[in-house]
């Protein structure tokens, strides 16, 4: 019942094992700057009680298929490997950015799954090369064992299609795919199944949002553990201010910008993605530093902080009128986890919605489930922790198994 995660970037490789006879996970590591001669790897051991021991390699990975030739080196290495041998998997999951609509549900990967991802690398040029980089290496130096792709965009393709078509001419939904993808899913997906335990009711009778917040931003407005609505758009720029993206901008902006400065339309989109956000209002992208920077009376920072909690809110009052009822709010990912006075910002002055934060509870939760709304609020206010790889994990588990 082992499972291997894999999400590959571009110049890096994630991965984390998991017993799902538990579940837990039994080790992680990333390698970096893929590519390059300084390239690292960065491997966790788990124990029962928690992460452990922790080391580093030094060493030149030119590919993707180096990258994973060391770690199954790392996993199947002593006298008391951490895999034994490749039939002790009993899958390797991916994560995939973009499915499009040639995919209707997660796969096991096949030459028809390569090219449908293949077939998809026009709406994730960054993303997909690389993710289908890592499945063809783990293919190659694990052939026994079954692959799947796990796609962020699936969760949203529940949407109506008065949701996801964009108001252009219906040749550009047609003829190149132009819609609402949405992002983050196996998440939102993760965090919506893990509230509705909490909560200790049934995910069919459970309308909820998740805000998904970190350096990449998201929101969710689901219904009955259907997403109805989702943040982000055709690409992942869109939706709320981010660590780097702009989030929701006038589209004319870029043709501005564009005469304005000289900048390529290619230029113009790096700065939307790269340098803007809460990076482009006060020159911060972690919230840790831009409280800093808040409490020695930086405005900038001020501004950003303020900027970031009102699109929040905005999404929240969007998309409690989309489901009509709303049972619960989930905050997840590096912000949502911990950072109090985002939730407590974001949310102030919505006690006529039923949203009331118990303060005391808010401030002591940080990194850990828990509800962080008063006994009398009518809608529950909860922090859950994600984990996208247990869900990719889970999925891997369901499909192989069935």
């Amino acid at each position: 019942m082992k499972v291997l995660v894999i999400n590959s970037g571009s110049s890096s490789l994630k991965y984390k094992l998991f017993d799902l006879a538990g579940p837990r996970a039994i080790c992680a590591g990333l390698v970096e700057r893929i590519g390059s001669s300084q390239s690292s790897l960065a491997h966790t051991l788990y124990p029962d009680s928690g992460p452990g021991e922790k080391s580093e390699i030094f060493e030149c990975f030119e590919t993707h298929t180096q990258a994973i030739e060391k770690v199954a080196e790392l996993l199947m290495a002593g006298d008391d490997p951490l895999v034994r041998s490749a039939q002790e998997l009993l899958a390797i999951g991916h994560r995939v950015a973009q499915g499009g609509e040639f995919f209707k549900a997660n796969c096991i990967v096949d030459e028809k799954a390569i090219e449908g991802i293949r077939q998809n690398i026009v709406l994730a040029p960054l993303h997909n090369p690389a993710n289908l980089a890592g499945i063809e290496a783990a293919m190659a130096h694990f052939p026994g064992v079954p692959s799947v792709a796990v796609f962020d965009t699936l969760f949203a393709g529940s949407l109506p299609d008065y949701v996801y078509r964009v108001a252009l001419p219906a040749a550009f939904y047609k003829d190149f795919k132009v819609r609402r993808y949405g992002f983050h899913g196996t998440s939102h997906a993760y965090v919506t199944r893990k509230l509705a335990d909490l909560m200790e009711k049934p995910l069919d009778n459970l309308n909820n949002i998740v805000c998904h917040l970190g350096n990449g931003s998201s929101m969710t407005a689901v219904k009955g553990g259907i997403c109805r609505e989702t943040s982000m758009g055709m690409t992942p720029t869109s939706g709320l201010i981010m660590g780097t993206r702009c989030g929701d901008i006038d589209p004319s902006l870029p043709a501005y910008l564009s005469s304005c400065t000289g900048k390529s339309a290619a230029e113009i989109q790096t700065i939307l993605d790269r340098e803007s956000g809460l990076l482009g209002i006060c020159g911060m992208n972690d919230m840790r530093d831009i409280h800093k920077a808040i409490s020695q009376g930086d405005d900038n920072a001020r501004l950003a902080f303020e900027m970031l909690c009102h699109g929040i809110k905005k999404y929240i009052g969007a998309y409690y009128a989309v489901l009509g009822r709303l049972d619960a709010i989930a905050f997840t990912a590096g912000i949502g986890e911990n950072d109090s006075q985002v939730r407590e910002k974001c949310l102030e002055g919505l006690e006529h919605l039923g949203i009331i934060v118990d303060q005391e509870l808010n401030a002591g939760l940080r990194g850990k489930s828990g509800r962080i709304s008063t006994h009398d609020s009518a809608v529950e206010v909860w922090v859950v922790p994600t984990d996208e790889e247990l869900e990719i994990a889970t999925i891997c588990k369901d499909l192989v198994t069935a």
